[in-house]
């Protein structure tokens, strides 16, 4: 896919991605002054839909930024957007400023928001990732206070997930003042004597998607699960450990900072887990066609 076949949406328009442009006035560009999300679609079908968009207005409401659509306004663009691109597996890339005005901290008024979206191919993870598992590197928790905001400025993400990249690693995970939060650019699950640890959704970690369905589904079938504070000397004995996104699905770290985690191999929670996400995933998308 190119700047000339690839379709994307800009502030009311369709048009091709090579002829999509903003101002340099936009807050996004001036002060990362927006949000987004992500959303996934299988078989040309947007993957939870309801709980990206509830997950985009609590973005939205966190830095005071007016929603421009109703739920099913979006749900409209976006069932376009992915009918003008190629691909049965997309995902949707939602980004909103505060608009164009001439550089002030305050907030300016009477500006219209930036609305942009795109879809690019989903490639799923490679198959050996599920077989063998991930390797994973650590590092302090330096982000700001407000990580449930899906904000645009990431930079410190971006540092962070870099550091894995350095490290020939996949993810890096995440401890403040020695509690596990997540990862650069996913959640954090461990499992412990066959019970699954999940770290509290509050200000200091994103509310994944993902993350609320492998407790859905835990629920479900039966699994343990506990929701707690847990230390990074408990998270390193793990007997497992996981990464969630909307974009990787579930993936088992077995290597953290060089060393194994538990058996070294992806456990059995998680290859329940594994079988329950995708059991899961087509069941909605037949429930949908």
């Amino acid at each position: 896919m190119n700047g000339t076949s690839q379709i994307v949406y800009l502030n009311g328009h369709f048009l091709p991605l090579a002829q999509a442009h903003v101002s340099v006035l936009d807050r996004g560009f001036i002060f990362g002054d927006g949000v987004y999300e992500v959303i996934p679609a299988y078989s040309r079908r947007a993957f939870r839909l309801d709980e990206h968009l509830r997950r985009l207005q609590h973005s939205l409401d966190g830095i005071r930024l007016a929603n421009p659509h109703t739920n099913a306004e979006w749900a409209d663009l976006i069932r376009e957007l992915i009918a003008r691109n190629t691909g049965e597996d997309q995902y949707l890339y939602l980004h909103l400023t505060r608009g164009v005005a001439l550089r002030d901290h305050a907030f300016p008024q009477g500006v219209a928001p930036t609305v942009f979206m795109m879809s690019t191919p989903l490639v799923p993870p490679p198959r050996e990732w599920c077989e063998t598992g991930v390797a994973a590197v650590s590092a302090i928790d330096n982000r700001w206070d407000r990580c449930d905001i899906k904000a645009i400025a990431l930079l410190p993400n971006v540092l962070l997930r870099q550091l894995a990249v350095d490290h020939g690693a996949v993810e890096t995970v995440l401890f403040r003042d020695g509690i596990l939060t997540e990862g650069a650019a996913s959640n954090i699950f461990a499992v412990e004597n066959g019970v699954i640890l999940a770290p509290p959704k509050d200000n200091h970690m994103l509310p994944g998607i993902t993350y609320d369905l492998v407790l859905e589904l835990a629920e479900a079938h039966g699994i343990p699960c506990e929701i707690g504070r847990y230390g990074e000397a408990r998270i390193r004995a793990a007997d497992e450990l996981w990464l969630t996104s909307s974009t990787k699905e579930i993936l088992p770290i077995t290597r953290l900072d060089d060393r194994p985690v538990g058996s070294g191999r992806p456990g059995p929670v998680f290859r329940k887990m594994h079988a329950l996400y995708q059991e899961y995933k087509t069941q909605v998308m037949r429930a949908s066609a």
